[in-house]
Formats: C-alpha cells, sequence, structure tokens
C-alpha cells in the first residue's frame, strides 16, 4: 500500500475513531492519544497489508488501545486513589448538505444517541459502533473486538435494546428514510 493511500485511509478513520474512543474514555485528551497510539501502531506493524485488511486491524488495534487505557485507569484508582471526571465527552456533529431545519434534528438525535452510547457497558458500546458507523459484520467485528461471533451478537442485541426505548421515534422514520 502506497504512502498516499494509508494517509487517506488514516484520514477517513480518524474522526470516527476519535469519537469512538472519546465515548470509552470521556476525556479528550486520553480519546486523541488513544487514536493517535492506535494510527501510529498500525503504520508502524501494518502499513504492507492490502487496503482490505486495514480496517479490521485498526479497529483491533483501537480496541486494544481502549481496553490498555481501561487497565491502567484501575490501577491508578486503587494505587493513587485517583479521580479522572472532570472532563465530559463531547458530542460528534458532521457538517452535510441538509437544510438548517433537518441539521438541527440530525444534530439532537446525534447528540441524544451519543449519551445513550456514553452510558452502555464498553464492549456494548464499541460493538454497536463498530457494525453501525463501520459498517462491520459480525465476523469483521469480532476480530476487531478479540471475542467470538456470539459474543458480538449479544453484546450489539443488548446495545439495541438499551438504546431503542429512549431514542426519539423520529429517529427511527429518518433512519429507515433516508
Amino acid at each position: 500500500m502506497s504512502k498516499s493511500q494509508l494517509d487517506i485511509f488514516l484520514m477517513g478513520k480518524q474522526q470516527r475513531a476519535y469519537t469512538m474512543a472519546l465515548l470509552a474514555t470521556g476525556h479528550k485528551d486520553d480519546a486523541l492519544d488513544i487514536v493517535q497510539d492506535a494510527m501510529y501502531k498500525l503504520v508502524e506493524k501494518y502499513r504492507h497489508r492490502d487496503s482490505a485488511e486495514l480496517a479490521p486491524l485498526f479497529h483491533r488495534i483501537l480496541q486494544r488501545k481502549i481496553n490498555d487505557w481501561y487497565r491502567r485507569k484501575q490501577v491508578r484508582k486503587i494505587v493513587m486513589f485517583w479521580n479522572d471526571d472532570d472532563d465530559e465527552p463531547a458530542a460528534h456533529r458532521g457538517v452535510d448538505s441538509l437544510s438548517p431545519e433537518r441539521q438541527l434534528a440530525n444534530s439532537r438525535q446525534s447528540e441524544q444517541l451519543l449519551a445513550l452510547l456514553a452510558k452502555l457497558p464498553i464492549r456494548q458500546q464499541q460493538c454497536f459502533l463498530l457494525r453501525c458507523w463501520e459498517g462491520f459484520d459480525v465476523a469483521q467485528t469480532a476480530a476487531a473486538m478479540g471475542c467470538s461471533p456470539g459474543s458480538v451478537k449479544t453484546h450489539y442485541w443488548r446495545a439495541l435494546n438499551a438504546i431503542r426505548p429512549q431514542m426519539d421515534p423520529q429517529y427511527y422514520q429518518d433512519m429507515n428514510n433516508g
């Protein structure tokens, strides 16, 4: 894979990966560090891989970096009674060519969805994001998360059942019409 193809791939993954890490950690700086570490590791170890392999590899690395962050956080809490609850997750807002009213509605729905995702357990949250945002199938999600396809199905089902009752019904109409 050429350097420019790899750059394009990473630029395409950057914002979503950041949002995934931000939802997982709740800390802007930690999320940036995680994404940068994951991107660096991908370039360092896998830059010569086929482009079709990069997305699952990148998300597997990202998942490991997020899990490492959780482990370090637990150790800090035990050893130093660390308190990292200062930063709040930021909502991801995309800019598109829709009317201002539709953009506002989409923004509110995105904020609502991100707030609900932030409340989910980390494995459900990451599974939902990989399946819905990244469009991964069950096998790709299992590979990225380092778990079985059955676990992916369970995490995804639980995430959907936690989110659906709390989402605005208009969200589902818009999803089905758009």
